[in-house]
């Protein structure tokens, strides 16, 4: 049975491997979004829009508690866990 499940799922074959080269590039970039090190960069750079008149207290305060949010995650939680509500 084994042999023929291979034989009718090949021509999706080339499919499962982009799915899965999708999947892994989602993951590697979800971890590098989550650095600490480019959290708090980005958390200054936000500071210095605010400052300089480029965005809102509003728009400040909603990306502030999002990338606290990033920085309060533990790591071991993964990167589904940025997925979950």
């Amino acid at each position: 049975m084994g042999l023929l499940t291979e034989v009718v799922l090949l021509p999706l074959a080339p499919v499962r491997g982009v799915v899965w080269v999708a999947e892994q590039l989602r993951d590697a970039a979800e971890r590098q979004l989550s650095d600490p090190a480019v959290v708090r960069a980005r958390l200054a750079a936000l500071n210095e829009a605010l400052e300089s008149g480029e965005i809102g207290s509003e728009e400040f305060e909603r990306e502030e508690d999002r990338l606290l949010d990033l920085l309060e995650r533990p790591a071991s939680a993964g990167p589904s866990a940025a997925r979950r509500p």
